[in-house]
């Protein structure tokens, strides 16, 4: 009761509502996100909410939005490869940070400012490279699809600890060993060498910049 009291003492407003259905969404999936348990985490009566968020659409929203703007934009005179690496590292972190927006942040139809923002801001940046139309509406798709398709893979692959993976890898071994040495080595070089998405997403970002900039003509820093 005292922690409740403790938080209306704070008042309510857009921001604090959409931080904590994020905070809410990140912690329990965004299965679980209802006004509902959102007016509970927040000390408050649900019709509270709808003072500042018109409905569930509008607040899943904004929600897109508080996640999208911890993307790091790239500037339009920025050097290309920095800018596109700068970015979709950032973008990996917020989707790392927030495993539902990789399905949530295509499935929203509202007109918005701050994915406008984003969206235009990576365009700029190929566009004032040199990058044609054609080859930015290329990139974009081929960098944005990379990020989400690996941030989807690694929240359907995560394990609570490096302990959980090595025992799930260790049984897996048990199981393939015979029949199937390749996928074995494969485990078995993860095992001992240790297993970094971060590793992985990288080499990845890079083989695609460096297609880019062979295929586009168009150099970039390495840096």
């Amino acid at each position: 009761m005292a922690a409740a009291q403790a938080k209306t003492r704070v008042p309510l407003s857009r921001e604090r509502v959409l931080r904590a259905a994020v905070a809410l969404a990140d912690a329990d999936g965004i299965e679980s996100l209802t006004m509902r348990a959102l007016s509970r985490e927040l000390g408050v009566e649900a019709m509270s909410l709808y003072n500042h968020v018109a409905n569930k659409d509008d607040l899943l929203d904004g929600m897109v939005d508080v996640a999208v703007n911890e993307i790091e934009l790239p500037a339009p005179v920025a050097d290309w490869k920095v800018a596109m690496r700068r970015r979709a590292v950032s973008a990996h972190a917020m989707y790392a940070r927030h495993p539902w927006a990789s399905v949530l942040i295509d499935s929203r139809r509202s007109p918005s400012p701050v994915r406008f923002r984003y969206y235009n801001a990576v365009i700029g940046n190929l566009r004032q490279a040199g990058f044609t139309i054609e080859m930015s509406a290329h990139a974009f798709s081929v960098l944005d699809s990379y990020i989400k398709g690996f941030a989807l893979q690694q929240t359907s692959m995560s394990f609570e600890d490096e302990d959980q993976f090595a025992k799930a890898a260790s049984a897996l071994m048990r199981l393939i060993a015979v029949e199937y040495p390749y996928l074995a080595e494969l485990t078995k070089h993860t095992l001992d060498t240790g297993h970094s998405y971060e590793d992985q997403f990288e080499f990845g970002l890079d083989l695609i910049l460096d297609g880019l900039e062979r295929i586009c003509g168009i150099a970039g820093s390495d840096n």
